[in-house]
């Protein structure tokens, strides 16, 4: 089971304070543990895991594609 995260503040002023915290160091993420940055892409789902595992060429060659289809005139 997963261990619970704690819920972030629903007061305006306290979420800010938490923001702060977070974004300066002071407090660390609730919701972004070390173990869930380091996800390998076999664990992440959609289009995350396909862009990770796409080689640039592969990126260009779809995009390409995509572009054509774009600009495509209409018979």
């Amino acid at each position: 089971m997963s261990a619970k995260t704690p819920k972030r503040p629903r007061d305006p002023n306290q979420l800010a304070k938490l923001m702060v915290d977070i974004a300066t160091g002071e407090e660390q993420d609730a919701g972004s543990t070390p173990d869930q940055l380091k996800l390998s892409a076999a664990k992440r789902k959609g289009a995350t895991a396909r862009a990770l595992s796409l080689t640039p060429e592969e990126r260009s060659e779809i995009a390409s594609i995509a572009a054509a289809a774009r600009w495509k005139k209409k018979d």
